[in-house]
């Protein structure tokens, strides 16, 4: 069983309730998560301010680089095992969540460096006076992880609050904590202090809400989707706390009749299967010129029939999705596309059971998000049409 990880110690929740972690690839459970509530948040805020009064805030800049520059080295002697349990824990092939650790080390790699180069001004003025900012951290900051990227949303975003001298409590997504836990105790082991990283578990409702109302968290960090960002920044104004939202997109790719196909499709399909689709800038819409709509649709098609996806450890080109109900999502919109007499233009070859991944000839209307591996194909007349419809959000 897992606990929260807060001032370097292993943490029950106050609840004494937990949550069942489920491996995607098989849907079994494996592990249990703590569910913390107001309390918990209260209990890591307490400790965060008590080592940013008396330790953090004293630590030089130099040394706070010398830290993570530590922890950016031992993220990557472990970085085989955090894979692995990025891996179980959110479904993703080796090559990725191998690829998210490396990330998350050079993220730490590079705030290591910056720590000692967040210069003030000196602003010229009138004879006799002297004005300059002074830059200083905000104090304690709260982050909300999602499920798609833990490791490398956390090594961005709390990567670079602590280089600029601020401490954190993290609240990562119910579907991917284990790496981000272990991530923690990496640092305690390289020399961060007690409390200047801090992991809270459980559900958005009840802990990712405790920590955006905490009048102790001086700053929000929140990566996730507008409908919850525009909470947090509504919750956060009440008491005039700054935010910094990173929310879901809508990415369309186009293609014109002068483009290199053979360059285009490799990169179009990349976009759209990379982490089973599960990513806020995946190409889920191609806008396509006219004229090479129906041979760009063949070939994209035989590239499809080609993919392969199943359990994560078989590392194939997509892992599983991340639960049952972005599963359903997938599901729901193929059923919507049936429906509306959208032709399946080709499907991926699915292992053990699981969802595959689909392309789609629409030209019809468009969801406002596709968290899938699903890419919908439109063909446009013109080359100003396919920029009017990049513009539509």
């Amino acid at each position: 069983m897992q606990l929260n990880y807060i001032a370097n110690a292993h943490q029950p929740s106050a609840s004494g309730r937990t949550i069942p972690v489920i491996d995607p690839s098989d849907g079994q459970v494996f592990d249990a998560l703590q569910r913390s509530n107001a309390d918990d948040i209260d209990q890591a805020v307490h400790a965060a301010r008590q080592c940013f009064d008396m330790v953090w805030s004293k630590v030089s800049a130099v040394e706070r680089g010398r830290l993570l520059m530590r922890l950016s080295q031992k993220v990557a002697e472990h970085a085989d095992e955090l894979a692995v349990i990025e891996q179980r824990d959110c479904g993703k092939p080796t090559k990725q969540a191998k690829a998210d650790a490396a990330a998350l080390a050079r993220y730490f790699e590079f705030y290591a460096g910056a720590c000692d180069k967040l210069h003030g001004e000196t602003i010229p003025y009138q004879d006799g006076y002297s004005v300059f900012t002074w830059r200083e951290p905000h104090g304690v900051t709260g982050h909300i992880v999602p499920w798609n990227y833990p490791m490398q949303i956390f090594g961005r975003s709390v990567g670079g609050a602590l280089a600029a001298g601020n401490v954190c409590v993290v609240k990562p997504s119910e579907d991917a904590c284990l790496s981000l836990l272990r991530v923690a105790q990496l640092a305690a082991e390289v020399g961060f202090p007690a409390g200047a990283l801090n992991i809270v578990t459980g559900y958005g409702h009840e802990v990712g809400d405790a920590l955006a109302r905490h009048p102790g968290i001086d700053h929000i960090s929140f990566t996730g989707s507008p409908k919850v960002g525009t909470l947090i920044q509504q919750v956060a104004a009440e008491r005039h706390c700054p935010v910094t939202l990173e929310l879901g997109g809508k990415s369309p790719q186009i293609v014109f009749a002068d483009a290199d196909l053979d360059a285009a499709i490799p990169t179009i399909i990349n976009a759209i299967v990379q982490n089973a689709g599960q990513t806020c800038s995946a190409g889920s819409r191609l806008l396509v010129e006219e004229s090479i709509y129906e041979p760009l649709l063949e070939r994209l098609g035989a590239a499809f029939e080609a993919l392969r996806v199943g359990p994560a450890a078989m590392d194939l080109d997509l892992g599983p999705l991340i639960r049952q109900t972005q599963q359903q999502r997938v599901w729901d919109f193929l059923s919507d596309a049936q429906h509306a007499g959208i032709p399946m233009v080709a499907q991926g070859i699915v292992v053990a059971g699981l969802v595959g991944m689909a392309l789609s000839d629409p030209r019809a209307g468009l969801q406002p998000l596709i968290w899938c591996a699903l890419l919908v194909a439109i063909g446009s007349a013109t080359q100003d049409i396919a920029v009017d419809a990049f513009r539509i959000e």
